[in-house]
């Protein structure tokens, strides 16, 4: 039986240890347990298998050999272009979830916006029908913007940066008439979807158009005068029924870039034409809001510049107020103290008077009798203590200075 253990003996036939405890277990060729090698090398005595009569057969032990690597082909600028392709994000991080979120919508009448729930969403607004095709176009938007390097992203709270209103008509008249009783609000996210080009916060947002169209009213509700609910009914079906101009949903996007620093007056916008829907011009319009950086930085120092001056003023304005509030009541304490002086003085002049009663009073005690004298004193002494002090330092004690009253804050000045 060898010295060694099956690691050290399998390297000597070119394999490996676990291929020889194979061949060992498959002809019936007994080997050292687990732990008997540690346990002769710390001294201990370990018992081995006995081993049994040597069988007539051969037992052939073939070396294995490793298989020679085939070197991978290099690949050309084409296939690492097309893989590269294989690997790019098809949906931008922002919009995971969002058509949830914006199909998750409070009950709305038929073509109308949807109205979510949630408020912190990417900026889209559209009908129902029309939410596919906005997502793809905010989709590809956002994507060609990530490529040039600018992140998408909800802004955080902020007092300097805010969503503009978005318009919704294709068409701007003077007049507003979405919603069943023209004042109907278009929802939209509480805070702007921005991008920064360097130190310039851009804020986008994707709304579907509405077009003025006729509307019939009939049977409680308002439905398209060219729709085919309306085309179907009958002249007598129509008699109690009638139509008004309304601003419906009109499936056509239109996409708004604009400044959402507060001060700032600058937007742009893109909307679908027969010629050229907004698929075609995503690459334009990321040209162009690349462009206009140092537009926009130029509008936003000069407004920087004019906060600062409104700022500056405001204090001013703010400082004037306080002095005159400061003069207003220390000219107040005054006049409020020699009031009270002049009611301590009118008060001191009454208590003399009845200081002279009670003095008098006391002069004539003297000619009375015993008994008389002594129950006056007492009604004396009781109608004293029932007047108060007379002392005219402790009126002065109790008068108020104006500076006690109110003390000027521009006393120094």
């Amino acid at each position: 039986m060898s010295a060694l253990p099956l690691s050290k003996l399998a390297e000597e036939f070119g394999i490996s240890g676990t291929a020889l405890a194979a061949l060992c277990k498959k002809h019936q060729v007994p080997y050292p347990g687990s732990g008997y090698w540690t346990r002769k090398s710390l001294g201990i005595e370990a018992e081995l298998p006995l081993l049994p009569d040597a069988p007539d057969e051969v037992i052939e032990i073939i070396p294995a050999t490793p298989k020679p690597r085939q070197p991978k082909p290099p690949k050309d600028r084409a296939t690492k272009d097309k893989a590269a392709k294989k690997t790019r994000i098809e949906h931008h991080p922002l919009l995971f979830g969002a058509e949830g979120h914006l199909r998750k919508s409070r009950e709305v009448k038929d073509g109308e916006f949807l109205r979510p729930y949630k408020r912190l969403l990417p900026d889209v607004i559209s009908s129902e029908s029309a939410l596919p095709r906005a997502l793809r176009i905010v989709n590809a938007l956002y994507l060609a913007l990530d490529e040039q390097g600018y992140r998408v992203h909800i802004a955080p709270q902020s007092d300097d940066i805010a969503r503009i209103r978005v318009p919704e008509q294709e068409i701007e008249l003077k007049d507003r008439k979405y919603g069943r009783y023209y004042s109907s609000g278009i929802w939209g996210p509480d805070r702007p979807t921005i991008f920064y080009i360097g130190s310039v916060p851009i804020g986008l947002a994707v709304t579907e158009m509405t077009e003025r169209v006729t509307m019939r009213y009939v049977n409680g509700d308002y439905h398209r005068e060219d729709s085919k609910f309306v085309r179907s009914m009958k002249p007598w079906q129509l008699t109690h029924s009638w139509t008004t101009e309304q601003d419906m949903p009109s499936g056509r996007l239109r996409i708004i870039a604009y400044s959402p620093k507060k001060g700032v007056e600058w937007s742009a916008r893109w909307q679908d034409t027969p010629e050229e829907p907004l698929e075609k011009v995503i690459s334009t319009i990321v040209e162009k809001l690349q462009a206009s950086h140092d537009h926009i930085l130029k509008l936003m120092i000069v407004e920087d510049a004019a906060e600062t001056k409104r700022k500056k003023e405001r204090e001013e304005e703010w400082e004037r107020y306080e002095r005159r509030e400061d003069a207003r009541k220390v000219a107040q304490a005054l006049s409020d103290s020699r009031q009270q002086l002049a009611e301590t003085i009118e008060k001191w002049r009454k208590a003399m008077a009845v200081e002279r009663f009670f003095a008098d009073a006391e002069e004539r005690l003297i000619n009375l009798d015993n008994e008389r004298r002594q129950r006056l004193k007492e009604r004396l002494k009781l109608a004293r203590a029932m007047m108060g002090s007379i002392d005219p330092l402790d009126f002065i004690e109790n008068w108020q200075a104006p500076d006690e009253r109110y003390r000027s804050k521009y006393r120094e000045e």
